[in-house]
């Protein structure tokens, strides 16, 4: 049996055509965010959606509306007053030096850990979900290696 390949729909024309076969689907979501922060936001750093549409800020489990997760950095760096890349599913691969910038660690992530939204600081992401009253525990994924860290948004639990 022939191995068949999916439809597509051409973006330029609007055509459904075969992928070709050196092309492959990409199974992450992304959305183009504004920063207004006062500040770059670093890849991996893990951001929601403020009141003002499009508009992103570091995430922090310390209030259920900050909690609200959307998605990590996929640009290398957000400046002040641009847009760019947050990736909201799949696999965002970073250095070990990035994710150690979010996470706190050294040498990357812990393969096999889950990460929750930090309640310490804003935009990191830790291996310890929070355990005070009024934190807000918010799964945000998996590490599938030192480098690679598969975003899995789950249910927040505020405590």
């Amino acid at each position: 049996m022939a191995a068949r390949r999916p439809l597509v729909v051409n973006l330029t024309t609007g055509e459904l055509e075969q992928l070709s076969a050196s092309d492959y689907l990409d199974e992450r979501d992304i959305i183009q965010a504004q920063n207004e922060t006062g500040g770059a936001l670093a890849i991996c750093t893990p951001v929601y959606q403020t009141a003002t549409a499009g508009e992103v800020a570091k995430a922090d489990a310390d209030d259920i509306a900050t909690a609200k997760v959307s998605g990590l950095v996929l640009d290398a760096s957000i400046a002040d007053g641009a847009a760019g890349s947050v990736l909201t599913d799949g696999r965002l691969t970073a250095t070990t030096g990035q994710w150690d910038a979010v996470t706190g660690q050294v040498g990357g992530l812990t393969p096999g850990s889950r990460y929750f939204l930090s309640a310490g600081t804003a935009g990191m992401l830790s291996t310890t979900p929070p355990s005070a009253d009024g934190h807000v525990i918010a799964p945000i994924g998996e590490a599938r290696s030192a480098t690679e860290f598969e975003i899995s948004i789950g249910t927040r639990i505020k405590l």
